[in-house]
């Protein structure tokens, strides 16, 4: 299933670079398609997985990124459906592919939970930060469209982006819009991690994954600089009227430093999250 929700997705990648390319509304149409079938394909395989071992499969950093990956399809899914454009496609399934490379030629291996994270605030907390990165992913890859549509149009050299994009002003609603509710979810995720973390001991527990969960920890520091920029970000938009261009920027800033806690981070120098 891992196999080919990948196929899906990067049948869907190849459809929305030519419904780009040539502005085809027949391979609109299909693109959209192969990523519902992947995005369906993927539903199947995260249910399955979670009748098998009786909690979210989003346990370790290789599950998470297939969570993910789950999510931004549907998030980006939603987007399109609700905006009725395809453009950002062409952007966003290049990324659902390359990540859900991991899981295909990694599979996770399932098994039972450590007791530390047998809590429903664990699910809880992991959930609200993963559809946050699947929205910041969003507002990174809107970002950058609306850099390389903002050039070409300060450049006076209306063409290939300028016939192929949305405005300035729709790419800028909806960066701030996936922007803010990252930051929603984000903030909900840092909470409720705080109140696990709380109602957990972790120093009294046998695992030494538990007793590294500290702001020293790369994961959990990182985690908060990521909260710090949007949060900056947000605010500087609304109080000290900052640009779309710089807001942008920023978006796309911020979810390198998400992908640098997400996969660096997360497979080589956390000692508190690779469960």
């Amino acid at each position: 299933m891992y196999i080919l929700s990948l196929l899906f997705y990067a049948s869907a990648a190849v459809a929305y670079g030519a419904n780009f390319a040539r502005r085809s509304e027949r391979a609109g149409r299909l693109a959209t398609a192969l990523l519902a079938a992947g995005a369906v394909a993927h539903t199947f395989l995260i249910g399955m997985e979670r009748m098998q071992i009786g909690y979210m499969p989003f346990v370790g950093t290789t599950s998470a990124v297939s969570f993910f990956v789950w999510l931004l399809a549907l998030a980006y899914l939603y987007t399109e459906m609700s905006t009725n454009e395809r453009a950002m496609g062409v952007f966003i399934t290049p990324l659902l592919v390359l990540l859900q490379l991991i899981p295909t030629l990694d599979v996770p291996v399932l098994g039972a939970r450590p007791a530390v994270l047998r809590s429903p605030l664990f699910t809880v907390h992991v959930a609200s930060v993963l559809f946050a990165y699947a929205s910041f992913a969003l507002a990174c890859m809107i970002g950058v469209t609306y850099v390389l549509l903002f050039k070409e149009i300060k450049a006076k050299h209306l063409g290939f982006f300028y016939a192929r994009l949305p405005s300035l002003q729709v790419l800028d609603r909806m960066n701030m819009r996936a922007v803010t509710i990252g930051w929603a979810f984000l903030t909900a995720g840092v909470v409720i991690g705080v109140v696990w973390a709380s109602q957990t001991n972790f120093r009294a527990s046998d695992d030494p994954r538990a007793q590294a969960m500290t702001m020293m920890d790369p994961k959990i520091f990182v985690a908060f600089v990521s909260w710090g920029l949007y949060s900056f970000q947000l605010f500087a938009r609304r109080a000290i009227g900052w640009g779309a261009r710089r807001s942008a920027w920023l978006s796309a800033i911020g979810f390198g430093i998400v992908l640098l806690n997400f996969l660096p981070i997360g497979y080589f120098l956390t000692k508190s999250h690779n469960f």
